[in-house]
């Protein structure tokens, strides 16, 4: 490759062209050198370091011309798929604008707004426009904070709301949050589904916020206990506590409704959104609230610009996010989730019955997991690695397994989920076909033939995991 001098000394960079032909032993070093090289080794592990460079709705394509089921969906990100040709043509329409004048009103970032009031939940109406999910928690918490009064925060065993500080302090797992500690102060946890212990939390009057899943995605796809939302935000209500619900995931159709709030007869005060609001093209993410909220919180021009966000609202992401509103609603991408989620629900449910390795399905809609079983025994290998060796991979890369069957002899892309790595998801784009989804079906139905249990599937393909572990 060749390389170019700047008058400033600088050697060796890569232009696009030169990036974009890039062979996949070097993105690999590169990627060892410059960015997170115990995440290549982890990708290698399992195989799942290919390089693909083709995508269009539910199918990508590697640099060998081989076709791939994508049922990852970029955790709920690509509920339009991948490169939607609608949302491609509308970066095209709206080029010659200024994407960022934050000396003017952006005339998208209002329509936006308009539109996300018509279809949120009761009476939520304005919105604040920033760039992801764990950035619309942060504003959310800040909201909470400033329009109560409060500092408290009550969050969820098993949940996730993102890595930032502020949304580490309220997410559910020691892993990620144990190396960050001290977070903030005053955020309390309690069982996901548990009223009494959150009715506990909530007496002392001193809860900004209680902030919750409608289903918890990165918890292992778990659903709520019947009328434990609606009854939460009742609750909350009673001790002048605000319910933030996290709909990053779970929005913009996913769960078989537009918001999965709907499904549980739940009005939350403040609903956090990002992922597929950006059709998978640009990142967008929002917290929409009540009037009444905001204007207790940044209703004053001495607090208009207590909360901003540079990208927050500019003109490429709202255009794309407008549309892929627009796509949504006009191919009732929420029935079509609905109905394939309930056909692949009970067809999933059959190969449970039939095969002790997967001990659960469970989802709604296009948002489903497949919990796997534990191992339970000892077993003799002929290769060497310790009994802890094999009690690491049961508890950390059982998900995986199963993932890099699929992907390497099915060529199905998925992933396990973060908090529950013996559960892997299945969140393909909206628009999936019966007869994909009948491929993945099949697929998993050839694996839990072959395979009666984890370590059958130890000796059959992880050989080369366990040796490097």
């Amino acid at each position: 490759m060749s390389h170019q001098h700047c008058s400033c000394g600088c050697s060796g960079f890569i232009h696009l062209e030169q990036a974009l032909a890039l062979p996949q032993s070097q993105v690999k070093d590169l990627h060892n050198r410059y960015l997170n090289a115990s995440l290549v080794t982890l990708l290698s592990l399992i195989n799942f370091d290919r390089q693909f460079v083709t995508a269009n709705g539910v199918l990508v394509y590697d640099d060998q011309g081989n076709q791939y089921l994508d049922f990852l969906g970029a955790y709920g990100a690509l509920n339009l798929g991948h490169n939607h040709p609608d949302l491609l043509a509308v970066l095209h329409k709206v080029q010659s604008r200024p994407n960022l004048l934050q000396a003017s009103l952006n005339a998208l970032a209002a329509a936006l707004a308009h539109n996300l009031a018509a279809l949120a939940p009761g009476n939520l109406q304005r919105s604040f426009f920033c760039n992801s999910g764990a950035e619309a928690v942060e504003g959310a918490l800040k909201l909470a904070r400033i329009a109560t009064g409060r500092q408290k925060f009550i969050y969820c065993s098993n949940s996730f709301h993102g890595k930032t500080l502020g949304a580490l302090s309220v997410t559910g797992r020691h892993k990620y949050r144990h190396p960050f500690k001290p977070l903030l102060n005053q955020c309390v946890e309690v069982p996901y589904g548990d009223l009494s212990a959150l009715q506990q939390q909530l007496a002392d009057r001193e809860a900004a916020a209680f902030i919750v899943e409608p289903i918890q995605g990165e918890g292992g796809i778990i659903e709520p206990p019947a009328g434990y939302l609606a009854k939460a935000k009742k609750l909350c209500a009673r001790y002048g506590t605000l319910l933030i619900a996290d709909e990053v995931q779970t929005g913009f159709g996913r769960t078989g409704t537009f918001f999965a709030c709907e499904a549980y007869e739940l009005v939350p005060d403040i609903i956090c959104i990002a992922k597929s609001l950006g059709g998978g093209i640009m990142p967008i993410g929002a917290y929409i609230t009540s009037d009444e909220l905001w204007r207790q919180a940044y209703g004053t021009m001495d607090k208009a610009l207590l909360h901003t966000s540079t990208f927050g609202g500019n003109t490429l992401a709202c255009a794309v996010a407008l549309k892929t509103i627009e796509i949504i609603m006009e191919q009732d991408l929420c029935r079509q989730a609905r109905e394939n989620g309930s056909y692949l629900l009970a067809q999933l449910n059959k190969l449970k019955e039939k095969y002790p390795m997967l001990k659960d399905v469970r989802g709604r809609g296009l948002m489903i997991g497949l919990e796997f079983r534990q191992p339970a025994g000892h077993k003799t290998f002929s290769f060497k690695f310790t009994l802890n060796v094999v009690q690491k991979l049961a508890q950390e890369y059982l998900g995986s397994l199963v993932a890099g069957e699929l992907l390497n002899k099915h060529r199905i892309i998925t992933a396990y989920t973060l908090n529950n790595p013996n559960v892997i998801r299945l969140q393909p784009p909206l628009m999936v076909t019966r007869e994909q989804i009948d491929r993945v079906l099949n697929a998993l139905e050839e694996i839990l033939t072959k395979h009666t249990g984890f370590f059958s599937m130890v000796g059959a393909g992880a050989k080369n995991l366990l040796i490097k572990l």
